[in-house]
């Protein structure tokens, strides 16, 4: 949710947002730099410039690591994307993008708390994108990469958590998995199941579908069949990406053969990640008190209404609909918990604490339409901060 939906919201939840709205919440953009000490008299210029910043400057000089004290650097996020896979957009450009990243500074900083830039790159060359941030490393503390197209998205983020030293994420994969993971720990404590019993169906093997499917493996699914646009990925099928050549060697252990329908039958979970429309009546093969994500924006893969015939529970990414499974759940509390740290990296096990904690916030009233917190929820991302950052400490890569 942007700011500008979130006054909106605030105003009347009940009425649509206008376009004429829509375009005044982002008149001139949505962020500004503020200052958090005044310059109101000579001695204050003297202490926050010249002559005396360059007492801090020649500090730092001699040793490096005072920058992290004396500027902004550490805590600072920079949300980079190429423009090539924009919400619901595709490849729209870096220029157009930049709304979206703005917005994404934005929620970084009404749920985290931490100041962010967005930086939008006008090259889709992925080592031209890791030289440009490692240029600039000296100027920000962690990364988000965010609506890079796959499986690009799978190099850049691989390269730059190898050539920097900082916390690297990219939401689109992880943010929607540890989400994902959350609602769906949630959703079996509904239904009084364990989560390692079931068959998961991923219909997407872009990038949110990929990390979903390993970040459920980390979570002891060991049952999961993924689709892409010509079917279920399985081992010997030919035209693989290496990626998929990977998940095929990785899921699909009933070698199961054919489309979704044959992918649904007995099925537990259906898990839509691929901006495709499907057959609702195909949910009707799943086993009996199944659960749907169809996770797709602005259109989800199945109405909620048809998937409910169904499914006893069914979730997706809209806010008009219960069960919202929303990237702003995880990504605040992830890179605010990874810096409190001081962590270098974002490893797995902080992926999966933050999905526990998500899920902890919901527990106290979970329920068929409330799976996981409300994304306006002020108590998730504290939360997932706390549980992040102790998972970084006994990972060992803090300091």
């Amino acid at each position: 949710m942007t700011q500008a939906e979130t006054t909106n919201t605030a105003q009347d939840d009940s009425s649509p947002v206008t376009d004429t709205e829509i375009f005044a919440g982002h008149e001139g953009g949505k962020l500004s730099v503020a200052a958090i000490r005044p310059i109101s008299k000579p001695r204050d210029l003297s202490v926050a410039y010249t002559p005396g910043v360059a007492k801090v400057s020649r500090a730092i000089a001699e040793d490096v690591s005072l920058a992290k004290r004396f500027t902004w650097a550490d805590r600072l996020v920079v949300v980079v994307s190429d423009g090539t896979a924009v919400l619901g957009l595709g490849d729209i450009g870096a220029s157009a993008s930049l709304p979206v990243m703005e917005g994404k500074s934005v929620l970084f900083k009404t749920f985290g708390g931490l100041d962010s830039i967005p930086l939008v790159l006008d090259t889709t060359d992925v080592d031209e994108i890791v030289e440009t941030l490692v240029r600039l490393r000296p100027s920000f503390g962690a990364v988000n990469l965010e609506d890079v197209s796959a499986p690009r998205c799978f190099e850049l983020e691989d390269k730059l958590k190898s050539a920097l030293d900082c916390p690297v994420m990219h939401d689109d994969q992880h943010g929607t998995a540890i989400v994902t993971l959350a609602a769906l720990r949630g959703a079996n404590l509904v239904l009084g199941r364990e989560i390692g019993e079931q068959r998961v169906v991923i219909s997407g093997a872009g990038a949110a579908g990929v990390a979903c499917a390993k970040i459920l493996q980390e979570a002891g699914i060991g049952d999961i069949t993924v689709l892409d646009s010509k079917g279920i990925i399985h081992a010997g099928r030919a035209g693989l990406n290496p990626v998929k050549e990977q998940l095929a060697g990785t899921t699909n252990s009933a070698g199961l053969r054919g489309g979704l329908a044959e992918a649904l039958r007995g099925a537990d979970v259906f898990l839509g990640l691929s901006g495709a429309t499907i057959d609702g009546s195909l949910l009707g093969s799943m086993a009996d008190d199944a659960i749907v994500f169809a996770l797709s924006n602005p259109d989800p893969e199945v109405h909620p209404e048809v998937a409910a015939r169904h499914a006893a529970i069914v979730a997706t990414g809209r806010s008009d609909f219960p069960n919202q499974i929303n990237n702003v759940l995880a990504f605040p509390g992830v890179f605010r918990g990874a810096l409190d740290a001081g962590a270098r990296a974002i490893t797995e096990n902080m992926k999966l604490a933050a999905a526990e904690a998500i899920v902890a916030v919901a527990q106290d009233d979970l329920g068929p339409d409330r799976i996981v917190p409300s994304p306006l929820d002020p108590r998730v991302a504290p939360e997932v901060a706390a549980a992040v950052a102790k998972a970084a400490v006994e990972d060992g890569v803090t300091g």
